[in-house]
């Protein structure tokens, strides 16, 4: 699909217990020997696919790939307790740890630009280069464009599925109302506005409409964790302090790094990508002019496996 490497089966697969009883999926890929590489799914709480593995040369690299806290293959499903970005960031540690990897280049889009972010500017020195695709700083504006006023512009057809689950005096604040929901005992109520909140997602994440995306977000398990947690971490302001990505972009100097993103990417809009590259001397930004915001939109993948590629020269 758009030039990505074959999808091959792990040569490992770990359970890795992280402590108040989550246990995550992990999966490396490609060779035991290569360049080793950290791939950040997006949400928080979308989990990995397969064809994920694809944007590593498997001939070139050891792809580590993992379900973040709740979502997945990891357990226990859309949870939401001692789930925060700084726990994720302490995981991504133990995960390196735990396979023996001194150093690797960190992948991440949409929210895992984020986690990528956050991870690089605790442990730079763990770090060789970053590829970020999509990028979200987790600001409160940037939650407010896409849950409250802002895209809604672009799509009021779809936007009005997204309002449909919440009565109109609770409209004022999307995202808690969604989550006073997602956070209630009512299966049937969960189940329908972790629906209509990931198929919001799904339906905007592309340039041009996309059925099997936007299918893929629909899928129930997938819905659930990806709204639940997704919502826990958007009430808590991603728990990060006011503008931290970029305050503390300077913590990333002599990391080399490459942003692909979207010119029409309306979940994440350019804006923030611009901002980060103006504060990061380090990156490269690659706008790509006929591209939303999913990492499989044509011009995305083929620049990120492009991404991977020259790493693989400059890195291995």
């Amino acid at each position: 699909m758009h030039e990505l490497y074959p999808s091959v089966e792990p040569f490992a697969v770990h359970r890795l217990a992280v402590g108040d009883g989550h246990e995550l999926y992990v999966e490396e890929c490609g060779r035991p020997d290569g360049l080793p590489a950290v791939f950040l799914h997006g949400g928080p709480g979308a989990g990995c696919d397969p064809l994920y593995r694809g944007f590593f040369a498997p001939d070139c690299y050891r792809a580590v790939l993992f379900d973040q806290r709740g979502c997945g293959r990891s357990t226990p499903h859309a949870a939401i307790e001692t789930n925060t970005t700084w726990d994720l960031v302490a995981d991504i540690e133990r995960i390196r740890e735990h396979l023996g990897i001194a150093r690797w280049l960190v992948f991440g889009g949409s929210w895992g630009s984020t986690l990528a972010l956050a991870y690089a500017e605790t442990h730079p020195e763990r770090v060789l280069g970053l590829i970020l695709r999509g990028v979200f700083l987790c600001r409160p504006e940037e939650i407010r464009w896409f849950y409250q006023e802002g895209a809604n512009w672009c799509f009021p057809d779809y936007w009005q599925d997204f309002l449909a689950p919440i009565p109109k005096p609770e409209r004022s604040d999307l995202v808690g109302a969604y989550y006073r929901r997602l956070i209630g005992a009512d299966d049937a109520i969960r189940a329908e506005v972790a629906h209509a909140w990931s198929v919001w997602e799904g339906r905007t994440a592309t340039l041009l409409p996309n059925p099997a995306i936007e299918a893929h977000f629909a899928d129930p398990k997938r819905a659930l964790s990806l709204a639940r947690i997704e919502c826990h971490y958007f009430v808590h302001q991603a728990f990060l302090a006011p503008n931290q990505l970029l305050r503390d972009a300077g913590r990333l100097s002599g990391i080399p790094g490459i942003i692909v993103q979207g010119r029409y990417d309306l979940i994440c809009p350019l804006r923030s990508a611009w901002e980060l590259h103006q504060t990061w001397l380090d990156s490269e930004l690659q706008i790509i002019p006929d591209a939303g915001h999913s990492a499989l939109e044509p011009g995305i993948c083929r620049a990120l496996v492009a991404a991977t590629d020259r790493f693989a020269r400059e890195l291995g």
